[in-house]
């Protein structure tokens, strides 16, 4: 069809071609052309030289029609941007999506190799990479579904995918920190404790979270509690309320109200505490504990909270210590703190008094702890909690969630000296965006001048750090053919299997082991058979870590893929039984390809 209407040889949006077989086309009705132009096989270019065939076609294929209409749902995601039935000019928004798809691409393609040469500037890299998306001045969504659309490709590009997600992950952070700092600046009465979901987005970017889709859930569980005080009291208030600025003033309407959160909550939903797993991150995120049934203190609290006003009963949040609370006003206008009831979410709702309070955490507290908090407090305490989960471990994933905790706090409260100096170090710890670890130490020194000394420690080497980065070092190409590594028996791309039973790839290698002495005999690693006088071997392991393996590895029997997050930032493709490295990657190890074909040939 497109071949013997539009001819050949079109490659652009603005095509113009004349062709006499037009002339059996035009003596159609515009509702038969329409259905026949919207045939899946038929793309832009297609419809463009349709379009410049004659008049009559020209006006079949104007931007506002079903055609160019039909074109545009190439985008699925966009979709949801769009009223039902809405009169809009289709040529010109698919135009533009096109424009920006191309310059997204070219954007994720560069970041390889600035982001593969330069990983110490992982955040400026990807800073420079988002200034350069918003300087194109497109619509944030056409961004955003080109780079979900370079995610979802059955195309193998490891390595463009890779990119994409990393683009993604934080291109999403800004937009949800800029979402944050609106939020804050809310008056406190307007300010909902469920915006608790921002904490949840920013630090699972990628998830599909979203608020409207924990305010359904929550809307949900409503309903269920709604259908318990029915039965018990089908005249209840609480059941004709539409909005949850309402308030129930009677307390044992009140009481009606969360005996039936309770029952639904803990008896016919089965939420608990995570006893047995209390430090886990996901205890802290909202639509996990909607998800998982379970949480810690704090989250159950906002859950149950925010429940309770939707149905007329205005619980506050109190920052006890140890141990989040909501307290329950008896009297009213008080402030008495024997005149609450306290609430424990995490407790299944259990009704404490002020001294079963202490009893809870086992000593005694000023009547200062009682006090309710804003929903900010709220989150300072939500984000804390999450910064301390972070600062338990010393393994990626956790510096990960360090960081991210350590923006939302600094978003929420930006001059906290002590988190400013903890975010400084960490950047310094991991060699990242040395510029903004001086900005940040700046903002420290003008805050409390007494921190000069470790200020000044942190300056010094981050100064050294950025000299350095001017003068970067050539990598070092290894070839396997070169006599000093001769005994270097496998090659980048193998699957292999430890002797200690991990299974990972090999990404790099060295022909002597290469680390620190203090290193070496920490991993004991005398005690093998040739020490440290032997190849290493840089891999990802299957658990997401990476490792500095000695030769104790041999290839695979059923070699599979490897799940871990950095594979595409070498790999470009996992073709059947080993991984084929990228260009950054076969740069550095030219001879590798050819020795790992050999060896899988060979099994």
């Amino acid at each position: 069809m497109a071949t013997s209407v539009a001819g050949e040889g079109q490659t652009s949006l603005n095509g113009n071609i004349s062709d006499p077989q037009t002339k059996k086309l035009t003596d159609l009705p515009t509702e038969l052309l329409e259905h026949i132009l919207c045939f899946p096989v038929l793309k832009h270019v297609d419809i463009c030289n349709v379009s410049c065939c004659c008049k009559r076609l020209h006006d079949v294929c104007h931007g506002r029609g079903k055609v160019w209409g039909h074109q545009y749902k190439l985008w699925p995601r966009l979709q949801r941007f769009y009223r039902q039935n809405e009169s809009c000019d289709w040529l010109k928004e698919y135009k533009t999506r096109h424009r920006v798809g191309i310059q997204i691409r070219r954007t994720v393609e560069s970041i390889s190799k600035r982001f593969f040469t330069e990983v110490p500037c992982v955040g400026q890299v990807l800073g420079d990479s988002f200034a350069e998306i918003e300087s194109l001045g497109m619509p944030e969504h056409f961004c955003e579904d080109e780079l979900l659309f370079i995610l979802n490709s059955d195309k193998k590009s490891l390595t463009l995918k890779y990119y994409a997600k990393k683009i993604l992950y934080f291109l999403r952070q800004q937009n949800i920190l800029r979402s944050l700092k609106t939020f804050l600046e809310q008056p406190a009465e307007q300010q909902s404790s469920i915006e608790a979901v921002l904490v949840d987005q920013y630090c699972n970017p990628l998830a599909d979270v979203t608020l409207d889709s924990i305010s359904a859930q929550v809307d949900e569980i409503t309903e269920k509690v709604k259908k318990m005080l029915r039965i018990k009291n089908p005249s209840h208030p609480s059941l004709r309320m539409a909005q949850d600025c309402s308030v129930v003033e009677d307390f044992d309407l009140q009481r009606q109200v969360v005996c039936a959160l309770n029952s639904v909550l803990y008896e016919q939903l089965q939420y608990k505490g995570n006893e047995f797993d209390y430090y886990n991150p996901l205890n802290s995120y909202i639509h996990q504990v909607l998800l998982r049934h379970t949480g810690i203190p704090i989250s159950l609290s906002v859950l149950y909270m925010t429940l309770a006003r939707k149905l007329g009963v205005q619980l506050e949040p109190v920052n006890f210590p140890n141990h989040f609370l909501l307290r329950w006003c008896q009297k009213p206008r008080s402030e008495d703190i024997y005149d609450f009831v306290y609430i424990d979410a995490f407790g299944k709702g259990k009704q404490l008094t002020a001294k079963e309070c202490e009893y809870l955490i086992g000593h005694q507290v000023t009547a200062d702890y009682y006090s309710a908090i804003s929903t900010t407090e709220v989150l300072l305490r939500m984000v804390g909690n999450l910064l301390n989960i972070g600062k338990r471990e010393g393994n990626e994933k956790s510096y990960q969630l360090l960081r991210d905790s350590l923006d939302l706090y600094l978003t929420i409260n930006p001059d906290n000296v002590q988190y400013l100096l903890l975010q400084a170090r960490l950047y310094f710890h991991l060699g990242i965006w040395p510029e903004k670890v001086l900005d940040i130490l700046q903002h420290i020194q003008a805050l409390d001048p007494s921190q000069h000394g470790a200020v000044g420690y942190l300056v010094q080497h981050t100064l050294e750090h950025i000299q350095h980065k001017k003068h970067p070092v050539t990598p070092e190409v290894k070839k396997r053919t070169a006599p000093e590594h001769l005994e270097v028996q496998y090659s980048v791309g193998l699957i292999m299997k430890h002797k200690s039973g991990y299974n990972c790839v090999i990404y790099g290698w060295d022909p002597k082991c290469t680390m620190s002495q203090e290193w070496i005999t920490t991993m004991r690693v005398h005690q093998l058979s040739n020490g440290a006088n032997q190849p290493f071997y840089n891999v990802l392991v299957q658990d997401g870590t990476c490792r500095y393996a000695a030769q104790n590895l041999e290839p695979h029997s059923a070699p599979l893929e490897i799940g871990h997050p950095e594979v595409g930032r070498y790999f470009s493709e996992f073709a059947d039984n080993h991984y084929v490295a990228n260009e950054e990657l076969q740069t550095r190890y030219p001879e590798d390809m050819n020795e790992t074909l050999g060896t899988v040939q060979e099994l």
